[in-house]
């Protein structure tokens, strides 16, 4: 009897644990700002919380994808195949199909502008040789520049895992380190992380026009990135970098119940801390790729910045995430396995009393 009550009350601790892990809330679950030029804390709150990074791992995708075209070993001109994997993605998109390829810098625009997973399933493979080779080089980047054994990287896309996969983990602490120590490697990283719209496909007769979900590109003074993230298991995260005079950091919000939260908290804490940091050579400003171009009456437009209340990984409708359905059913798992183990308990007890 003794082992029946207490491993039903391990199951209900278990399920009670299941229920409130990584809840989103507001403003946040976790939360720093960080001095753009030497990484020095200026303010945090929950930082080492961990949590789910969503699209926000696009940003190591880049940086992996850069550390090679500097090293020689890849031309951003080189054609990039898309593969069936690639067009089976789902979540945001460009529509890849089988019989297309495209330049890498083309599918980076892409990668960043549009957060299109189809794009960094394709250059995944591309480059890693395999989705999980490319996984292999993003976790060995995480350890390189001193990521702590939290973020772990299980896809390139940062999507609900599957069924008998693991979750992307990080800790808002360790992508301010990520998003610091790539612009210190990859100033050109601005170019494509400070881009509101642009057309993919320009050539087509309904070309699409990608639109940025970084709500602050454009409506707040010096923001020129970074990325944001959104998965019904993450809530809102936004990485943001502002630069204003001579003076740059990096915010980075994980957890946010709502975008207007995550977005407006985002805006007080650099406003706040921004004339904390030490000034410091500026990066230069991308060449001419914020300014947003007029999109044709026939084109597809995928969103629209101004609104920006799209989520970046936002599934169709009909389709929910592999990880919603597995979580839900795992959730009502446990709920049912609680029931059946009261129900257990209860019968023995009502036929201890009747004997007695």
């Amino acid at each position: 009897m003794k082992k029946i009550l207490f491993f039903l009350a391990a199951a209900s601790l278990a399920a009670s644990a299941v229920f409130g892990q990584g809840s989103p809330r507001d403003p946040y679950n976790g939360a720093i700002v960080v001095d753009a030029s030497d990484g020095t804390v200026l303010f945090e709150d929950g930082a080492d919380r961990p949590g789910y990074p969503a699209s926000m791992l696009k940003l190591m995708d880049l940086f992996v994808i850069l550390d090679r075209v500097k090293a020689g070993q890849l031309r951003l001109d080189e054609i990039v195949p898309v593969t069936r994997e690639a067009y089976d993605m789902g979540g945001s998109q460009v529509w890849l199909d089988p019989r297309e390829s495209f330049p890498v810098e083309e599918l980076l625009y892409a990668l960043m502008v549009q957060s299109a997973n189809d794009a960094a399933m394709a250059l995944a493979q591309h480059v890693g040789g395999s989705r999980e080779g490319f996984v292999a080089l993003m976790n060995a980047k995480a350890r390189e520049i001193g990521l702590s054994p939290v973020t772990q990287f299980q896809s390139p896309h940062g999507l609900p895992p599957g069924e008998g996969q693991r979750p992307d983990m990080t800790t808002p602490r360790d992508f301010a380190k990520l998003c610091q120590a790539l612009l210190a490697a990859h100033p050109e990283t601005l170019k494509y992380t400070s881009v509101i719209q642009r057309p993919f496909r320009p050539d087509a007769e309904k070309p699409v026009i990608m639109g940025n979900h970084n709500a602050l590109l454009g409506t707040f003074p010096g923001c020129d990135g970074l990325k944001t993230g959104w998965i019904r298991a993450s809530g809102y995260c936004l990485a943001a970098t502002v630069q204003r005079d001579g003076r740059r950091v990096i915010s980075v919000l994980m957890g946010s119940a709502t975008k207007q939260a995550n977005v407006a908290k985002t805006k007080e804490l650099i406003n706040r801390h921004l004339p904390e940091a030490a000034r410091a050579p500026a990066i230069p400003p991308p060449s001419a790729v914020q300014s947003a171009p007029v999109p044709a009456p026939e084109s597809i437009v995928l969103d629209d910045p101004a609104q920006g209340e799209e989520p970046d990984d936002a599934t169709a409708e009909t389709e929910e995430p592999a990880e919603e359905r597995g979580g839900w059913l795992g959730k009502v798992g446990y709920v049912l396995l609680g029931a059946f183990l009261a129900a257990v308990v209860g019968l023995a007890v009502q036929r201890r009393l009747l004997l007695r």
